[in-house]
């Protein structure tokens, strides 16, 4: 199926009145998506193995095989397929069993405009995941990298109900590097902490689980992602914009949010949506420094000389491999749509409109770090989200964080 054709979703429960109540809820939604049902894991399994599917919405408690284990078993076999979980139950052992295997996890009862607007969130994010020239260029890189080895034991480890806090710590601290490029991190001026962190579980206590993990995924994506040392393009100035887009990101979405989960997510998208960019550096350097000097010569966004030169941009290259590795949807489609926010559907206050904002930013503060035309900022969709009037105090509050920085660094 090409991108852009229309987009089969797989409906997974074993009770008849809720597949049932989804069909009249999705009914107006039949002219651009088809949907099917399924009672069971293997009745979903069989329509898999019979034709295309693009999304899956599974039930998290059916007898024999569940959720979770369905979930992990389309990932193996179609990883390309976007997966989300749907739930009666919002207990921390079920949410857990999902880590790495969900691109997202809804709660029963789901507002119908919410679930509908994810529905649609993910064929969006599936066109990207099948799109032919994307493809073509991922062949052409070789092999992708695999998740980073201390993220993927973090996530083991937090599936099991039992783990603690302490658990955490010893796993990175067995990771003598990790360790210290973690402790780096927490005591920067990107965090704000009034006191010495000296340990990986004081980090995880004051911090909290999901900036921690993080910043294990941030750091080990840019250690295991090995490339060569180059004149033209500077893969430490990428880490330094990166961690700043990320805490840029999370501080402006504490200003509009206190829905942790959403914050959480505006951080790790802003500390890895332009992991497309290290992707396509390491895997062909000699491409990539001819579209850093195009973008500098001819004045034209870096973005713009992605196009010319690969066919797509760093957004949906790294989209693809973020997507691949399973993390969070909203995640995956922030580091996609950064860059193209106008082309984002169902826009809302969301990650991507904020990593989108916080980049900006950046470049605003850091001209000098920009190759070729900075990013512009789309004021539409901030009006579409009613966040328009934000933007000058955002920038302040960003310009103090980057201030404080400096004086550390002093």
């Amino acid at each position: 199926m090409s991108a852009g054709a229309k987009k089969t979703i797989l409906f997974v429960d074993d009770e008849p009145n809720i597949l049932s109540g989804l069909k009249r809820m999705l009914r107006p939604m039949r002219k651009t998506m088809k949907f099917q049902f399924a009672q069971s894991v293997p009745e979903a399994l069989e329509m898999m193995a019979a034709e295309q599917i693009d999304v899956v919405v599974s039930d998290m408690r059916m007898p024999g095989m569940d959720g979770a284990a369905l979930l992990t078993t389309v990932k193996e076999r179609y990883p390309h397929a976007i997966r989300i979980i749907l739930t009666g139950q919002a207990d921390d052992e079920s949410i857990m069993r999902t880590i790495g295997v969900a691109h997202q996890l809804l709660t029963k009862p789901t507002d119908p405009d919410v679930f509908k607007q994810v529905i649609k969130r993910a064929s969006a994010l599936q066109d990207l995941m099948v799109d032919e020239g994307l493809k073509q260029l991922i062949s052409g890189v070789g092999d992708l990298p695999s998740l980073p080895e201390t993220y993927a034991d973090l996530q083991r480890l937090l599936r099991d109900p039992d783990s603690s806090l302490a658990d955490v710590a010893k796993i990175i601290e067995q990771d003598l590097a990790m360790s210290a490029k973690i402790l780096q991190l927490v005591n920067s001026a990107f965090f704000g902490l009034y006191r010495h962190i000296d340990s990986p579980f004081r980090a995880v206590n004051l911090l909290g689980m999901d900036t921690i993990k993080a910043l294990v995924l941030g750091v080990g994506v840019f250690s295991e992602i090995q490339s060569s040392p180059s004149k033209i393009f500077s893969i430490s100035g990428l880490w330094s914009h990166s961690m700043a887009t990320a805490s840029f990101a999370g501080k402006i979405a504490g200003e509009v949010t206190d829905n942790r989960e959403m914050i959480d997510h505006c951080f790790i998208a802003g500390l890895l949506h332009d992991v497309g960019k290290l992707l396509l550096f390491s895997r062909l350097p000699k491409e990539y420094e001819q579209a850093v000097v195009m973008a500098g010569e001819t004045g034209c966004t870096l973005e713009e000389a992605e196009l010319r030169i690969f066919g797509t941009g760093h957004g949906e290259v790294g989209g693809y491999l973020i997507g691949l590795w399973g993390l969070p949807g909203p995640v995956v489609e922030a580091i996609t749509f950064h860059h193209r926010i106008d082309t984002y559907p169902e826009l809302s206050l969301c990650p991507a409109l904020i990593v989108h904002v916080a980049d900006y930013i950046y470049s605003r503060l850091n001209p000098d770090n920009c190759i070729g035309q900075p990013p512009e900022l789309n004021q539409q969709a901030l009006e579409r989200a009613d966040i328009q009037d934000h933007t000058e105090e955002w920038i302040e509050l960003c310009r103090k964080i980057m201030e404080k920085g400096e004086e550390d660094d002093g």
